[in-house]
């Protein structure tokens, strides 16, 4: 067989890729290429496909096609294997084996069969000509030979790759959920990356895992061919092989890389939350004979800065399979959006997602989505440019003129309240809090501002108040509160407080749970208007929270009774080592793990524990420099057949957290509980103050007993 044969050519890639494998074709000297579902054909000489192997940064494998025919049944299939004149392609002393693709619809039912099929025939044409037969091998035999069957027609094939080219040799192992290597090489082409970039721009994958993305850009940049690593093709033993011409191949291949090499290098950052992940990239990166190239950072998605004016952020997102809840995705979606348009306006973007119908809360102006399969998930890629952070109104504006012919006196107590404290509010970065507190006997109301959204709150009236004129009042309010703050009825929530009982106070109300995203600093927060007797944010505890994360940088943080985390997520901003947070509830943990997720933050260092706390400190082993403990006052449960009541059981509940407490950490306890008295008792192991009206913010000023506070630490 002469090596300048024209011959005809098979590439198969995943679907969606077919264009970029075209592409490729055109510049490897193919001709008459067609691209279809999964793959391209063309006619070019044997270089055309050496090149294929060597360079293609898309294709799966190569196909050498040497007959088609017709067949109706297996042993048709057996007699035209039999015509193939195989001496030209392997020798009686090679090794083969025989691989299979059925389309759907096809005379031969049976693969498996096919196959062994084909291999009789092969080898009954060596017998026939009075040669030994050739082995069968498994693993990297000499000559890899796949059969293709659709309709009545089957195609042998010399498969000229002999594995899968997205095997490029630098990946010792992967982390969860990897890309394949041709899937993240479209990745980075796809999203706009070429050799001709600037090397004044930056290459960013925040979520960086097995470093795949990194090393395909680095490659793609430094025009480095993919297959130069690769240890295995399977055109290497063939009869047909052109050793001379590989080997030129190559020289040029290794000339063009080392050219690549001598330029001035873009900066390529990969950051992953998992030091286990990280050591992995980092292994994979010096595999690929980058370390000195790519930067691998352990770093928590949440901590993510903008490192220079200009560049590329290319991720692949976290898909539900890959967090603990699938429910944190859309979340972690928002979390990403902000962090974008916070640190990245202008920068190119390309992230590949597997849920498209949560792609607007990316914060992306999307140019392209190309649909793309991960295994068999379908995903989409989105590229774009990150918009600009929209300027958001810090608070509602009022209407300094109203007048009631009824309530004229709270309408203005409510208007000077909230002038005083949105002046308070913009000067602290603050975007949740209290505006009027019950301030005027008759008006037995909270009402709370919460980003742009009024929660207004009525207390139950005293017996002495009629009913009939408590609901008036209370229509009177909610009247005013829209009227003052020209909001729409959709914008104002309403919650009945009453004495609540047993396990009243904690059940969820009948309807769909619906949160709404709320700021607090440079935190967001997940609250719920409808269904709970809180919001998941109580607004008295912000100084608390803001200590807390003043303090956390590289402690390890433990929150007891977390309820919606919102400690913990102030502490993993701060910088805390890893925290733990502890709740009875599900529910609560579940709403914790979004609240973590929306600021960025992977499960890795921040564990949820549902368990009582005090069967949980029984038990636990682990050290803690911060503690954070605000027990409710009283509470039921059914699942442990226990009742807590914060007075009896507080002394306990310190004593068996001091254990747990590092010799120079801090406990900060809290309660809302009026009455309650601290031990005596608690003195003789642990040092006690009192920093209750510290930890009182100025929105709560006019009701300084909300709750009391303690700072704690060993004797």
């Amino acid at each position: 067989m002469s090596k300048k044969t024209t011959y005809t050519f098979v590439a198969n890639c995943g679907a969606g890729m077919e264009d970029l494998v075209l592409g490729e074709i055109h510049g490897f000297q193919g001709t008459g290429a067609e691209k279809f579902t999964g793959g391209v054909i063309w006619q070019a000489e044997l270089e055309s496909a050496y090149r294929v192997c060597l360079w293609s940064r898309f294709a799966s494998r190569v196909f050498l096609e040497i007959c088609s025919f017709t067949v109706c049944d297996a042993d048709d299939l057996y007699e035209a294997t039999t015509k193939v004149k195989w001496t030209e392609h392997l020798s009686e002393k090679m090794s083969f084996a025989v691989s299979a693709t059925f389309a759907p619809k096809t005379v031969l039912s049976h693969s498996h069969y096919s196959v062994l099929r084909v291999k009789d025939g092969i080898v009954d044409s060596f017998r026939s000509q009075g040669l030994a037969r050739p082995n069968v091998v498994r693993e990297h035999p000499d000559l890899n030979i796949h059969l293709y069957h659709q309709d009545d027609l089957a195609t042998l094939y010399i498969d000229l790759s002999g594995e899968s080219l997205h095997r490029r040799g630098y990946r010792a192992s992967t982390g969860v959920a990897p890309l394949k290597e041709n899937l993240a090489a479209a990745l980075v082409a796809l999203s706009g990356w070429t050799r001709e970039i600037s090397s004044r721009d930056t290459f960013i994958d925040p979520m960086c895992g097995s470093a795949t993305l990194l090393i395909e850009a680095a490659l793609l940049w430094s025009d480095s061919a993919p297959g130069l690593s690769r240890k295995y093709m399977g055109f290497s033993k063939w009869l047909g092989h052109d050793e001379a011409l590989f080997s030129n191949l190559v020289d040029e291949a290794i000339e063009r890389e080392e050219a690549g090499f001598a330029r001035k290098w873009p900066r390529f950052i990969g950051y992953d939350a998992d030091p286990q992940i990280v050591a992995v990239a980092r292994e994979n990166v010096k595999r690929a004979g980058l370390e000195d190239k790519i930067t691998i950072k352990c770093q928590e998605l949440a901590h993510l800065q903008r490192p220079a004016r200009q560049g590329f952020i290319v991720a692949n997102l976290p898909y539900g399979e890959r967090l603990a809840d699938k429910g944190q995705i859309k979340f972690l979606y928002s979390g990403v959006g902000k962090l974008l348009e916070e640190h990245f306006s202008g920068w190119r973007a390309g992230l590949f997602i597997n849920e498209p119908d949560l792609a607007d809360t990316l914060g992306l102006e999307v140019k392209q989505s190309h649909k793309l399969y991960n295994g068999p998930l379908a995903c989409r890629l989105l590229v774009g440019y990150v918009q600009k952070n929209p300027s958001k109104p810090f608070f509602l504006s009022i209407d300094n003129n109203l007048q009631q012919d009824e309530g004229q006196d709270f309408a203005n107590r409510l208007k000077k309240n909230f002038k005083k404290l949105q002046s308070w509010a913009r000067k602290q970065n603050i975007f949740c809090f209290r505006v009027y507190d019950r301030d005027l006997p008759e008006y037995n109301v909270t009402v709370d501002i919460y980003d742009g959204r009024i929660l207004v709150q009525e207390y139950q009236a005293p017996v002495s108040v009629e009913s009939d004129l408590a609901e008036l009042r209370f229509s009177r309010v909610l009247q005013i509160v829209r009227n003052l703050f020209q909001v729409r009825r959709e914008q104002v929530f309403i919650k009945r407080r009453q004495r609540q009982r047993g396990k009243s106070q904690y059940q969820k109300k009948d309807g769909k749970m619906k949160f709404y995203n709320v700021r607090e600093g440079d935190c967001h927060f997940l609250v719920n208007f409808t269904n709970y007797l809180d919001t998941g944010l109580f607004l008295d505890h912000r100084p608390m929270r803001q200590k807390i994360a003043t303090l956390a940088r590289g402690k390890r943080f433990l929150n007891l009774y977390g309820y919606t985390g919102a400690a913990t997520v102030h502490a993993a901003k701060g910088g805390a080592a890893l925290t733990t947070t502890i709740d009875l509830s599900g529910t609560y943990l579940k709403w914790a793990q979004n609240n973590l997720a929306l600021n960025g933050f992977s499960n890795t260092h921040h564990e949820m524990v549902q368990e009582d706390c005090l069967v949980w400190l029984k038990e636990a082993r682990t050290k803690y420099d911060l503690i954070f403990i605000d027990p409710p006052t009283f509470s039921n449960s059914k699942k442990k057949k226990r009742i807590f009541d914060v007075q009896r059981d507080h002394l306990e509940l310190l004593r068996l957290a001091a254990v747990l407490l590092e010799n120079a950490g801090e406990i900060f306890f809290s309660t809302n509980f009026k009455g309650f008295r601290l031990d005596d008792r608690v003195s003789e192991i642990l040092t006690i103050k009192e920093i209750s009206q510290e930890t009182i913010p100025f929105d709560f000023q006019r009701k300084r007993k909300i709750h009391r506070c303690w700072h704690l630490q060993k004797k």
